[in-house]
């Protein structure tokens, strides 16, 4: 084991996954998928469903409300040429989502474009209709930066006005992930959503919600589970593998997250309590820490003011300074942070790198799905676990578990 995070080498979260263990699609029933259940060391199998009798009375459970949107654009070209694809990533201008969302005019967007070189200059058009009414989508192509780009959105209608997010609803597909190796199909508009999706704005589903019922939501409540929700909108860069030999080299990918007071002030109460946290999900586990990192730095005398979003960093986890605080300190922290700035809701970036070097301080456990090798959501996992996450995986394996988006959960308990 090296000395930090920086020179952990991603070789050690690689295992052999073949094609067919890759879920294509989700079961019939969402909660019948299977569920591995890791306690004490030791590995069980179960059914999602019964998820309520697994937790302690009184655990609080974190999800994430994000909504997937409609954010994979094809523009036509001449008849008999292939459209140009334009992937949606995240809002420029406006750069607050629910603002770019709601405009009624025009937006820009950071994007991937497919078949770039094919987009000759000057506009792309997309006609459609929404409410009865002629829409016309237009695309501008602004400034490259690395593999993405800058592209105004403007449109015009005979009818009343329409939001942006309406336009992508009408226009746009369900970006499904490309290891499915497969284009969206229209169950996937309902499937590829959790069923408490409320605050638009990601562009791949935080996957591990893709279980929940609301018979298992009910049952939760019957058996004294609280339920807490963030938002945190999930970037493509969530699928992006590790590309260097050691953490060190690689950029985390950075996603913006949205608190209330109220949420902080419920979590808070929690952690008085004794009583457990569970994460529904990598998206809510990657904000939930991050938000103790930010009440940590507040607690020892940063982040004093805030002034537009908060920043996240990668290796903030190697903070030995925010480290050292407890969890119920920087959950005061935070409250006093919000209090001070007189905030009813917190909104930032994060880029929290999460390793098997970083403890967990909010998280008692973690709801999640079964992740790609060599990925930082692989990494996260065994933040929890540590080094047994071999031992889950090698399970999961070898009893017919189906992995990623689409596929099997687990319960993991650290």
């Amino acid at each position: 084991m090296p000395a930090n995070a920086r020179n952990l080498s991603i070789d050690v979260f690689d295992y052999d996954l073949p094609d067919e263990r890759i879920a294509r699609y989700p079961v019939a029933e969402r909660d019948q998928a299977k569920q591995l259940i890791y306690q004490n060391g030791e590995v069980t199998t179960g059914v999602f469903s019964e998820l309520p009798s697994r937790l302690p009375e009184g655990t609080l459970l974190i999800g994430n409300k994000t909504r997937v949107i409609h954010a994979r654009l094809f523009f036509p070209l001449a008849e008999g040429k292939r459209p140009i694809e334009i992937f949606c990533l995240d809002p420029l201008l406006p750069v607050d989502y629910a603002q770019s969302l709601g405009a009624r005019s025009q937006v820009q967007w950071k994007v991937l474009i497919g078949g770039n070189r094919r987009w000759k200059r000057g506009a792309l058009t997309l006609p459609l209709e929404i409410g009865g009414h002629a829409i016309s989508l237009e695309a501008v192509r602004g400034e490259r930066q690395d593999n993405t780009f800058a592209v105004t959105f403007s449109w015009t209608t005979d009818g009343p006005p329409v939001t942006f997010a309406e336009v992508l609803a009408a226009a746009g597909t369900i970006p499904l992930p490309p290891y499915l190796g497969r284009s969206a199909e229209a169950a996937d508009h309902d499937r590829y959503q959790t069923v408490f999706a409320k605050t638009e704005g990601s562009v791949a589903a935080p996957t591990a919600g893709l279980h929940f019922t609301p018979e298992v939501m009910a049952n939760l409540a019957q058996r004294g589970v609280g339920w807490q929700e963030v938002t945190l909108h999930v970037g493509a860069g969530t699928f992006k593998p590790v590309d260097a030999a050691t953490l060190g080299g690689h950029t985390m990918h950075r996603e913006y997250f949205t608190v209330t007071s109220a949420f902080v002030e419920r979590l808070l109460a929690q952690l008085e309590s004794g009583k457990p946290v569970v994460s529904v999900g990598t998206t809510s586990l990657r904000c939930l820490e991050s938000l103790f990192y930010l009440g940590a730095g507040f607690a020892i005398g940063e982040t004093m003011i805030v002034d537009g979003p908060v920043e996240i960093g990668q290796w903030v986890a190697d903070d030995s300074r925010l480290t050292a605080v407890s969890p119920l300190t920087a959950a005061h922290g935070l409250r006093d942070l919000m209090a001070t700035n007189n905030l009813s809701q917190l909104s930032g970036y994060t880029q929290l790198l999460l390793t098997p070097f970083a403890t967990l301080q909010f998280a008692d456990g973690l709801i999640t799905n079964f992740h790609q090798p060599r990925s930082t959501l692989l990494l996260l996992v065994a933040a929890i676990v540590g080094d047994d996450w071999h031992k889950i995986y090698d399970y999961a394996l070898a009893n017919d578990f189906r992995f990623l988006s689409y596929g099997d959960s687990s319960l993991l308990w650290r």
